[in-house]
């Protein structure tokens, strides 16, 4: 019996528990009120508990329907986004986004433009990864991503279409105590390769035989930009971050800004780009998310 109880039957259980009464019920469902008694007494009979208690002048929950009602909202919700998810998808709507940022994008922009994405996109779970140079590319060669937002990696294979996005600064850093620090004008080329230098490393294989801005035969690499920062903080090593990632680090004084030839004081800009699969292009709410992270990347700046 359970097997055939109905969604109109569900919703007729919430709107009497909303509405307060079979005949408020029946008004807000535009039925009559004899339907509404009828399909809660065959909602009963199905389930075998008794929904309400009708002694009163108003019906009332019992224990039982009281126990089933966020059961009869949970099931009415669910169904609810499954049709808004097959509607959304009949007209091109992606079933779920996946995405993958650049670790050098600031991530409180990612955060406002998902919170936005989630208000848009209700019925379209989203995916997002935070990678760094040619692992924030894989995912979308194989087509596990439908789009990326990346900088860190210059050369890009031929069948990849990139749209600029915004520039990221990138700054050269210290601690405070690092011996680096205390140079005074532009640090030449053999005193940085004193120093071991704070490399990301590329969890891929797109990068194998290239470097991205190696200045020193010393490195430890990294695959995490946090760890980057904490061991730049320690003064482990000398290194670029993010403008947006150390600011905060640079005015309190807990690192410095190097000075290095061929990167302008302030920093170099490093150019994001939206990349995807030119056979594949982003759909509705892909195209959508590169367009608001374009928008909110350039007003960050």
């Amino acid at each position: 019996m359970i097997d055939a109880i109905s969604l109109g039957q569900l919703r007729t259980f919430i709107a009497v528990v909303n509405e307060g009464s079979f005949s408020s019920a029946a008004r807000a469902l535009r039925r009559t009120q004899s339907a509404v008694s009828e399909s809660i007494a065959n909602l009963e009979a199905q389930l075998s508990v008794a929904l309400f208690d009708r002694t009163g002048r108003y019906p009332r929950l019992t224990p039982e329907g009281a126990a089933l009602i966020a059961d009869a909202r949970a099931v009415a919700t669910a169904l609810d986004k499954l049709r808004a998810r097959a509607k959304g998808m009949a007209g091109g709507l992606e079933p779920e986004l996946i995405a993958v940022i650049d670790v050098f994008v600031p991530i409180d922009v990612v955060a406002d433009v998902a919170e936005q994405f989630g208000a848009e996109f209700p019925s379209t779970p989203l995916r997002l990864y935070v990678e760094a140079l040619g692992s924030a590319v894989q995912p979308v060669l194989e087509g596990r991503a439908g789009f990326a937002l990346v900088g860190s990696l210059p050369v890009l294979p031929p069948d990849v279409t990139a749209e600029r996005i915004a520039d990221v600064k990138l700054l050269m850093v210290a601690a405070a105590t690092h011996p680096l620090s205390l140079h005074r004008g532009v640090i030449p080329p053999e005193e940085l390769a004193r120093h071991t230098q704070l490399v990301l490393t590329d969890r891929s294989s797109l990068s194998d035989g290239q470097q991205f801005g190696v200045m020193a035969p010393s490195t430890w690499r990294l695959a995490d930009l946090a760890a980057k920062h904490a061991f730049l903080l320690r003064g482990l090593g000398w290194g670029g971050m993010p403008d947006h990632t150390v600011r905060q680090d640079l005015e309190e004084g807990r690192l410095v800004e190097l000075s290095i030839q061929n990167i302008p004081p302030g920093g170099a800009s490093l150019p994001m780009s939206a990349i995807y699969r030119a056979a594949d292009p982003p759909g509705p709410a892909g195209r959508w998310m590169i367009e608001r992270l374009k928008r909110c990347t350039q007003n960050a700046e």
